[in-house]
């Protein structure tokens, strides 16, 4: 009778349990800072339990409605205890130490995902964020949806070209700073997936624009931020760029804009960006 009860009672616990841990998983507040990492944990079917987010959080466009936190070395500790949360889910590297001591400190959860540049970071980014919010069937689901959108894009660059367009990303904050993407970049990532040539080749990184390295890559494509052109004052302010009216790009009207987000964010919509990119260089 004794071991009766005992089973009974350790069955009872267990459910005890399981049911606290999904009722503190149905109440959970949580902040995303991150627009890649807002933009999984709302697909993942949290997007009522976000209270706030940061500046780069731009997708889907409710999560602009609420509270913002700031833009990295802007955001400071005390404005996100502020709002209460449970739990932080972060970018690495987007919060100082300062601010991540702090927040420990206080006994809040924080937990650091690696923003994706490439597909198969994209993937496992995904399967970790539903692992940790306990939805791993939600996750596999997503990774499918993204996996049919790249066989697709396979199928659609596969057909045979002369040489594959040669793009060059630029990133433009007015026209003093503009800046060639170089190798291991979102970019690079992007254009090659998309089918085209990466043209910042032989460089890491972002570096300044000069006129004669914009001339000697002849980028038969110049691929933008909608806010990079709109930064230079529209279409028409592209000629402010010192040898931009050399480029077959811009001879051509080759000038291809993307959603800041959208195109670097490797979230997943990233194979739907590559294949609206792919069509945009002909394929």
């Amino acid at each position: 009778m004794k071991r009766i009860l005992l089973v009974v009672f350790v069955i009872c616990m267990a459910c005890q349990n399981r049911d606290a841990g999904e009722e503190k998983l149905e109440d959970m507040k949580i902040i995303t800072a991150g627009g890649t990492i807002t933009e999984v944990v709302f697909e993942l079917g949290f997007g009522e339990k976000i209270i706030a987010t940061d500046i780069t959080s731009t997708y889907p466009s409710s999560m602009q409605q609420l509270p913002s936190i700031g833009y990295r070395n802007q955001i400071k500790a005390e404005g996100i205890l502020a709002l209460g949360p449970d739990i932080i889910l972060a970018e690495e590297g987007y919060l100082s130490n300062d601010v991540v001591n702090q927040l420990k400190e206080s006994g809040i959860a924080i937990k650091f995902f690696k923003k994706p540049v490439k597909v198969e970071e994209t993937i496992d980014l995904i399967h970790d964020l539903a692992d940790y919010l306990e939805v791993s069937e939600k996750g596999n689901e997503l990774v499918n949806d993204l996996q049919d959108d790249l066989q697709l894009l396979e199928e659609k660059t596969s057909s045979e070209k002369n040489s594959k367009p040669k793009v060059a990303f630029l990133m433009a904050r007015g026209e003093e700073m503009v800046f060639l993407a170089g190798e291991e970049t979102f970019a690079s990532s992007i254009i090659d997936l998309a089918g085209g040539q990466h043209a910042g080749e032989g460089f890491k990184d972002f570096i300044p624009l000069t006129p004669e390295s914009l001339v000697r890559i002849s980028p038969d494509y110049l691929l933008f931020f909608e806010s990079g052109i709109q930064s230079l004052g529209g279409q028409q302010g592209l000629k402010k760029i010192r040898g931009i009216e050399q480029t077959p790009a811009f001879a051509d009207g080759n000038i291809i804009a993307f959603d800041g987000h959208y195109l670097s964010g490797f979230g997943p919509r990233v194979g739907k960006a590559a294949l609206e990119l792919a069509e945009a260089l002909g394929y």
